[in-house]
C-alpha cells in the first residue's frame, strides 16, 4: 500500500538522519592530527570549557597582536593586504595552536584607486584659472606614520574622474532635505560645487541627491562640531588628544550597494559574467572628493551669500553661509571658483578571504561563523585590527584546546578574515553568493567582530532579537573592566538600556543596517546575525564614530594611549564573543529565543495601528496583520514550552535536531526576494532600509509614506496592500515554522 510505503520513507529517513547527527563527520573534513574527546550526541555546553577559555583570553596577546596587525598600511589587494593573508594561514595552521584546516579563497573584484601618476586635487582659482588655494593632497606627518608610501592619499572610492570647476555653495551634509531647502531658498546649484559635511547620508548619497539638482562636483569634510565635540586646534588634537587633527580625512567606499559591483548576485570568479562597468549601476554620477576641516574652514570661513540656518552652522570657528560664491571681504575674489581634479581609476583585482575551520564532533554540518574584515585604508589600527587582534586570541585559545584533545565543539566553527570589505563589504558578500544554498541549510549564527574597540566605556551589540538572550547570558557571566566589580551586563545597563515589557529594564540591542559583515548574512540569506564591540559613554561626547576613523591618525598608539590602555577592553570584548560563541557552537539547544521576536512584532503592529484610518479609506485592513502577530506569539510560547518539557527529560538526538533546525530556520521565513525589487540582497521584511517616518514595517512604512505623498493615487495604494501581504505571509510562515513538525 502506497500509505505503508510513505511511512517506511519517512521513519527510514528519520533513522538516517539521527545516524547522521551522531556519526556524521562528513560535512567538514577531518583533520588528521585532531584528537578529540569522544563525542556524545547528549553533548551540551561544558561551563569549565567555558570558564578557562575565558581565562586564558590574555589582554597582552591582543595587544602584541594588534601592534603586528597595524604597523604598516594594508589597504585591500596590496602586498602587505597579502602579508596578513599569510599570518592567519600560519597562525590556524600552527600545530600547537591552529585549527583543524585553514584555507583562503579568492575573487575577481572592481576595486577603485586613486591615480598614482595624477593626485587629485582641489583649487579655488580666479577667473583667468590661476590658482590661488590648493587643499593639501595628503594629511600632515604629525607621528611619522603619515607620509609612507604606502598610504594611500584622501579619496572617494568609486568616484568617477572629472574635473569640474565653479562656483561654491554649502549644503549641509547633502541630503535630499539639504538640497530642496537651497532650491527654496533661491541658491543656485546648476554648474556648482557643492561642499558637504560627513553625516546625515551615506557618502554616495550626497553625490546622488547633488546630481539631481545639476551640481558638477561634490566636496566631503568632518565637521570638528560632529567628531572632535567642537575641538579643532592642534593642541586639542591627535597625537594630544584622540580627537581627529585638522588635516585629517576621512577615505571610504561611495558606492551604493554592497558587493562587487561588477557581479551582483554571483560569485566573482574570472569565470563569471561581468556588467560593463560602464552601464553597472551605484557608481556616483559626479566627481566627489574628501578634504580635511582645515581646508574646509579655509572654504567655508570665506562663503559669500546668505547665512546658512542654525542647525546646519558647525565648528570651524565662523559663520557658515550658503554661497554660492566668496565674500566681497575674504581672501578670495568674489567670483573665485572651486576647481575638483579627480583621477581616479577601476581596477579588477584578486582578494582574498581566509577560512579556518572547527570541526564539530556530533552536528559538523551545522556552522556557527564568526568573522572580520581584514583590509584597511591606512594602517587601520581600530578598523578593523582591534577585531582581528581579537579574533586572532580567541582562535588560538580554542585552538590550544584543540589540539590538546580537551575539546571539540558540537557543531562546527567558522572563521573567516574577508577581503576588501572597505570597498563595499566585498569578501562576506561573495562568500554568501558563492555558497549561498550551504549556508542557508546549514548556518546557525553569525558573529561580527569587526572594530571591537570604539572606545573603553561599555559593551554595544546590535543583532536581531532572537541573540539577545545568548548575549545577555554570557555577559552577565564576565566582568566589566576596571574597577566597578559590575559585570559586563550591569555595567552595560548603566549606559544603553530600554524597557521591556517582558524583562523590565534591559540593555538596547541596536539593529543591523548595512555597516559591517553582517549585512550580506542578515539581509540576503535570513542568518541569525550579531555584532559585538566596546564603545564610549555617549554623555561624554557627541562623536558619530571614533574620530580618527578612516585616516592616516588611526595608528597602534592611537589605541594603545587614547581608546584601550591596557587592553582590558578589548580582552572584554573577546570574552563576550567567546562565550557567545561557545553558547552557540556547544549547547545542547541553540540559545536562541524566538520569543524575543514577538516585543518587536508588536512595537512594529502599534506603529501600524497609527495609520489605521487612512489605510481604511482606501480599503486596506490591518485585521490580517493583528491576527498573525498573535499566531506568531502563540507559536512561539508554545514553541518554548515544547523545549522546557524536552529539558526536563532525555531527548533523542532526532528531537533536538528538529527543535534546533526551528530555531536556525527561522530568521530564513522573513526573507522575500520580491519584497523590495529595487534594493540589491535586501530581502529581509524586518530589517530592510526605512525610508518612511513611522518606526513600522520598513516595506509597509515607506510604501505608506510614498503613497501618503502621491495622494490618491490607487497604484501607490496597490502597493502598500502588497507590502503588507507580504508582512502577513512572512509572519503566518514564521509562526507555522515554530509549530510540531509533524503540524502540517
Amino acid at each position: 500500500m502506497q500509505w505503508v510505503k510513505v511511512l517506511g520513507g519517512v521513519v527510514g529517513a528519520a533513522a538516517l538522519l539521527g545516524l547522521g547527527i551522531i556519526v556524521g563527520h562528513f560535512a567538514i573534513p577531518k583533520g588528521a592530527d585532531s584528537p578529540a574527546p569522544s563525542a556524545s550526541a547528549s553533548q551540551d555546553l561544558d561551563l569549565k570549557i567555558l570558564e578557562t577559555v575565558i581565562e586564558q583570553l590574555d589582554a597582552n596577546r591582543i595587544r602584541e597582536n594588534l601592534r603586528e596587525l597595524s604597523k604598516e598600511p594594508h589597504l585591500a589587494t596590496t602586498p602587505r593586504d597579502e602579508a596578513l593573508v599569510q599570518l592567519l594561514l600560519q597562525r590556524w595552521q600552527d600545530p600547537e595552536s591552529g585549527l583543524d584546516s585553514a584555507r583562503t579563497t579568492e575573487y575577481e573584484v572592481l576595486l577603485s584607486f586613486p591615480s598614482g601618476e595624477q593626485p587629485n586635487r582641489v583649487a579655488v582659482v580666479n577667473s583667468t584659472g590661476a590658482i590661488l588655494f590648493s587643499c593639501r593632497h595628503s594629511e600632515e606627518n604629525l607621528t611619522g606614520e603619515q607620509g609612507g608610501p604606502n598610504v594611500v592619499p584622501p579619496y572617494a572610492a568609486y568616484a568617477p574622474p572629472g574635473t569640474p570647476q565653479g562656483p561654491l555653495v554649502y549644503a549641509n551634509q547633502g541630503s535630499e532635505e539639504d538640497f530642496k531647502e537651497l532650491q527654496n531658498k533661491g541658491v543656485k546649484l546648476q554648474d556648482s560645487i557643492v561642499l558637504t559635511r560627513y553625516g546625515g547620508v551615506g557618502r554616495g548619497a550626497k553625490a546622488v541627491n547633488a546630481a539631481k539638482y545639476g551640481v558638477a562636483g561634490v566636496l566631503v569634510y568632518t565637521d570638528p562640531k560632529d567628531i572632535n565635540d567642537g575641538k579643532s586646534l592642534p593642541n586639542e588634537t591627535f597625537p594630544h588628544s584622540w580627537c581627529l587633527p585638522p588635516s585629517g580625512v576621512e577615505r571610504g567606499s561611495y558606492f551604493e550597494y554592497f558587493g562587487d559591483p561588477l557581479t551582483p548576485y554571483l560569485p566573482a570568479m574570472p569565470s563569471s559574467f561581468r556588467l560593463n562597468s560602464d552601464n553597472a549601476s551605484g557608481f556616483p554620477p559626479i566627481p566627489i572628493q574628501p578634504i580635511g576641516f582645515e581646508d574646509a574652514q579655509v572654504l567655508l570661513c570665506n562663503l559669500g551669500g546668505n547665512l546658512a540656518p542654525a542647525d546646519w552652522q558647525g565648528g570651524l570657528g565662523c559663520d557658515y553661509n550658503l554661497g554660492p560664491g566668496f565674500r566681497s571681504n575674504g581672501i578670495f575674489p568674489e567670483d573665485g571658483q572651486v576647481n575638483v581634479s579627480v583621477h581616479n581609476r577601476l581596477e579588477l583585482r584578486n582578494s582574498s578571504n581566509v577560512l579556518g575551520i572547527i570541526r564539530g564532533a556530533v552536528e559538523p554540518d551545522r556552522y556557527v561563523l564568526y568573522g572580520n574584515h581584514r583590509d584597511s585604508w591606512v594602517h587601520g589600527a581600530v578598523d578593523p585590527s582591534t577585531g582581528t587582534a581579537v579574533l586572532l586570541e580567541l582562535s588560538r585559545v580554542l585552538g590550544t584546546l584543540l589540539k590538546k584533545g580537551t575539546w571539540r565543539p558540537r557543531r562546527s566553527i567558522v572563521f573567516a578574515s574577508w577581503g576588501a570589505e572597505e570597498f563595499g563589504l566585498i569578501g562576506s558578500t561573495e562568500f554568501t553568493e558563492e555558497f549561498f544554498s550551504k549556508l542557508q541549510e546549514r548556518a546557525v549564527a553569525y558573529i561580527n567582530v569587526d572594530i571591537s574597540v570604539f572606545a573603553n566605556a561599555t559593551l554595544r551589540v546590535q543583532g536581531t532579537p532572537p541573540i539577545q538572550s545568548v548575549v545577555f547570558s554570557a555577559a552577565k557571566q564576565i566582568s566589566a573592566p576596571g574597577s566597578s566589580g559590575l559585570s559586563i551586563y550591569d555595567n552595560w545597563i548603566r549606559y544603553y538600556n530600554r524597557s521591556s515589557s517582558v524583562y523590565g529594564l534591559v540593555p538596547s540591542v541596536g539593529t543591523l543596517g548595512a555597516g559591517s559583515d553582517y549585512a550580506p548574512f542578515i539581509h540576503f540569506l535570513g542568518i541569525s546575525s550579531m555584532d559585538i564591540a566596546y564603545t564610549y559613554d555617549r554623555s561624554k561626547t557627541s562623536a558619530r564614530i571614533y574620530p580618527t576613523y578612516h585616516t592616516a591618525f588611526d595608528t597602534f598608539d592611537y589605541v594603545d594611549k587614547f581608546l584601550d590602555p591596557g587592553f582590558s577592553s578589548h580582552q572584554a570584548v573577546a570574552r563576550t564573543a567567546g562565550s557567545v560563541l561557545l553558547r552557540l557552537s556547544d549547547s545542547l539547544f541553540l540559545p536562541l529565543n524566538v520569543s524575543d521576536y514577538s516585543e518587536t512584532l508588536r512595537s512594529f503592529l502599534q506603529a501600524a495601528e497609527d495609520l489605521r484610518v487612512l489605510l481604511e479609506q482606501h480599503g486596506i485592513s490591518l485585521g490580517p496583520l493583528v491576527t498573525a502577530v498573535e499566531r506568531f506569539e502563540g507559536a512561539a510560547t508554545a514553541f518554548n514550552q515544547r523545549i522546557a518539557t524536552l529539558r526536563e527529560g532525555t531527548p533523542d538526538p532526532l528531537q533536538v535536531r528538529m527543535i534546533n533546525d526551528q530555531l536556525m530556520l527561522l530568521e530564513r521565513t522573513f526573507l522575500n526576494s520580491q519584497a523590495f525589487p529595487e534594493e540589491r540582497y535586501y530581502s529581509h521584511v524586518l530589517w530592510a532600509p526605512r525610508t518612511g517616518s513611522v518606526a513600522t514595517f520598513p516595506g509597509l512604512s515607506n510604501a505608506y509614506s510614498q503613497a501618503k505623498n502621491t495622494g490618491h493615487e490607487p497604484a501607490a495604494w496597490a502597493e502598500v496592500q502588497r507590502q503588507l501581504s507580504i508582512v502577513v505571509a512572512a509572519l503566518e510562515g514564521a509562526a507555522a515554522t515554530l509549530r510540531p513538525v509533524a503540524d502540517l
